[in-house]
Formats: C-alpha cells, sequence, structure tokens
C-alpha cells in the first residue's frame, strides 16, 4: 500500500457500532466491564483509547513500523525515551538540535546521571571517539534545527550497533513522507506531531515508533505509568490532518524551494541554508534519504544583528511572527531568541546560528505572495 493511501486508511475501520467511516471521537474516561478484568479491550482511557489507538496504527503505518505510541506533546515523546535509561548512561546527539530537546537533555535529564555528548554528526566519523563503554543511546535530528545540517542515518545506526547503542531519529522536519528512518535501520523514530504531521497548528503531540517490540513495550508502560497522553479530541484532528500530510508535503516542497532560491539570490542575505542546493553541506546524503527537501529552511542577514532580523520579521505581513513550524500557513522565527533561547549564546554560534538567523516555515499559500512579502520585508 503507497503513502497517500495509508495516509488515508491505516488504523481505519468503519465503526462497528453506527458504521461512522471517520473514527469517533471516544470522550470517555473509562469504560464497562463485563467481569473484572473481563471487557472489549478498553479499561481506562489513560492506558487505552479507541480514538488514540486508531492513530497509533495509522502513524506506526506511515513510518513502516510495527509499534506507535502517541504522547502529549513531542517532549513527552522524547522524555517517554530517555526513561528507558538509567542514571551512568551516556547519549550522544548532533551539535545542533531543537532548543527544547536540547533544555530537556541538560536541565532535567544531566541532574538524574544521564550523560550527554554534542557533536557534529555531518562528518559521521566524528563519532568514533565519542563512543564509550556507556553509550547507549544516539541521538539525530536530520534535517536539523534550525540550521539544516543532514545526517546520514544508516552511516551512524552501523556504527551505533556495534558498539552496542540504540539509534533515535527524531524526524519532524522531514515527516514520514520525505524519510523513513526506520527502513535506514533506526531503532526509534519520534516526532512532534504538533508540526507536519497535524499540519493545522492546533494540536500538541508527540510519537514514538519503533519495529522493536522489547522497545515498544518499555515505552508503552511508561506511557501508562507516566500519563503523558493525549486526549480524544486532539487525536481525532490528527487522524483528520494526517489524511491529507502527502499532499501539503508536496506543496510545501515546491513553495521551499521558491522561496530558498529567491533568497539566495538576494542582496540583504548572507546565507541561505536548505538541503536543496548542490552545495549545501551532505546534500548527496539528502538526495539519498529523503523523497524531496522540505518546507524549512532558514537563512542569515549580511547585516548581522538581531535589531536587524528583528526589524525584517516586524515588517512581515503573510508570513507569521511565531513559534513552531509545518502549519499550512507560514511561519517565521528567531531562532536565537525564540526556540532556541535555552542554548548558551556561544555554543548557537558555534554552529553557525547567528544573532541574524531567521527560520523559515514555508506553507502553502501562492509562493508569489509569500516571495513578494519577504522581498518587502527585506528591502
Amino acid at each position: 500500500m503507497k503513502f497517500g493511501t495509508k495516509a488515508i486508511h491505516a488504523g481505519q475501520h468503519p465503526d462497528p457500532t453506527t458504521g461512522a467511516v471517520m473514527t469517533p471521537i471516544y470522550q470517555t474516561s473509562t469504560f464497562a466491564q463485563e467481569s473484572p478484568g473481563k471487557h472489549k479491550g478498553f479499561e481506562y482511557a489513560r492506558t487505552q483509547n479507541p480514538t488514540r489507538s486508531a492513530l497509533e496504527a495509522n502513524l506506526a503505518a506511515l513510518e513502516n513500523a510495527k509499534f506507535g505510541r502517541c504522547f502529549g506533546s513531542g517532549l513527552a515523546a522524547t522524555d517517554s525515551i530517555l526513561k528507558t535509561l538509567k542514571p551512568g548512561d551516556e547519549i550522544i546527539s548532533t551539535n545542533d538540535l531543537y532548543g527544547g530537546t536540547f533544555r530537556l537533555f541538560t536541565k532535567v535529564y544531566e541532574q538524574y546521571g544521564l550523560k550527554f555528548q554534542f557533536i557534529n554528526m555531518t562528518d559521521a566519523s566524528m563519532l568514533t571517539e565519542a563512543f564509550t563503554p556507556n553509550t547507549r543511546l544516539v541521538w539525530i535530528e536530520t534535517p536539523t534545527n534550525p540550521m539544516m545540517n543532514i545526517i546520514d542515518i544508516e552511516t551512524v545506526v552501523k556504527m551505533a550497533k556495534q558498539h552496542g547503542a540504540i539509534t533515535v531519529v527524531d524526524n519532524t522536519f522531514a515527516s514520514p513522507y520525505l524519510q523513513n528512518p526506520i527502513d535506514l535501520g533506526a531503532d526509534v523514530v519520534m516526532h512532534s506531531v504538533t508540526k507536519y504531521i497535524s499540519g493545522h497548528s492546533d494540536v500538541v503531540m508527540g510519537f514514538v515508533g519503533t519495529n522493536n517490540p522489547a522497545i515498544d513495550e518499555q515505552i508503552g508502560f511508561i506511557q501508562n505509568a507516566s500519563g503523558a497522553v493525549p486526549g480524544p479530541q486532539d487525536c481525532f484532528l490528527v487522524l483528520r490532518g494526517v489524511k491529507t500530510l502527502h499532499v501539503r508535503m508536496d506543496r510545501h516542497c515546491y513553495n521551499g524551494e521558491q522561496v530558498a532560491r529567491f533568497l539566495k539570490s538576494h542582496d540583504a542575505v548572507d546565507k541561505v541554508y536548505w538541503p536543496g542546493f548542490d552545495d549545501h553541506p551532505n546534500h548527496a546524503i539528502a538526495k539519498k534519504q529523503m523523497k524531496n527537501f522540505g518546507g524549512m529552511l532558514s537563512f542569515a542577514l549580511k547585516e548581522d544583528s538581531q535589531s536587524k532580523a528583528f526589524s525584517v520579521l516586524e515588517k512581515l505581513k503573510v508570513f507569521t511572527l511565531a513559534e513552531s513550524l509545518g502549519g499550512v500557513e507560514s511561519l517565521a522565527g528567531h531562532p536565537a531568541s525564540m526556540t532556541h533561547a535555552s542554548i548558551p549564546r556561544e555554543q548557537r554560534l558555534a554552529g553557525g546560528l547567528t544573532d541574524s538567523l531567521i527560520r523559515l516555515s514555508v506553507g502553502i499559500e501562492d509562493h508569489e505572495d509569500l516571495i513578494a512579502d519577504l522581498h518587502e520585508a527585506l528591502s
């Protein structure tokens, strides 16, 4: 079954009671039992909910994973993965990743005894000396947030396996439509469902998928024990949104390319970070492991100052200045003061995240209007 068909049908069955084509919103906290322990597969809504179960099956299918679990946010999904580790375990991660993930790693889990290394994974050879006998997990973002760095998933997975570590890929920027880490050997894939999968900026949710039954059992136990689960209304909204994921992503990719090429030719722009350019670092790897290059990009101004970046952002009319990404509407943000403010400035600058860097989530509007908006703001 191809992607578009799975997006619409996987995990979806007519309601057995009424024949409803759309999965109902099971807005209930508990389920009747015929006798203690004798029920219809559902006991308590934190543990299972039919709407959530349908969504979990759908998203797992899109990632070619056997198992899937949904959480109340992308960070709750990340949190569930870290809870499978124990004090003294070491995690290797990229030096360019979402600020919220960095904050969770360093401000929450370091105090519980987990140890983190942040290295440049665009050159896989940099990993060689990072592994220790205590390395248990390698955390990848690709494309990275916000520098759009590309990491070779297959190569990192092979190195991790040689050292007995599992590989987790945050696939949020690519979406399951453009990239499938499980097919590339990753042990776990996670998403901020809030972004492209939902696609309409009206839900906060996370997802974890795997083919490993032992990992799924751990994640499932944590999901129930910790209780960071999404409600049925949100699951229904994502089920509705995901049905157009493939259609939306094609338009995101097309518009993203038009905007990236415009910005690259503009006199006020210093650099454009978009993996579709032939001269983008690891472009060949992006071309190999992704179906297309996505609608996310960042650009730095020639006048490298926060005030200049703020001036550009304040003038935008079609792009909305806001956190988040992946919605049908175009969004613009200033990573240094917004999504990545929790990362020390020196560390941001070392990774290329300058004070003038602007991140764009290019939506599905008419690309001519998006370009005109940027042209006016940059003038």
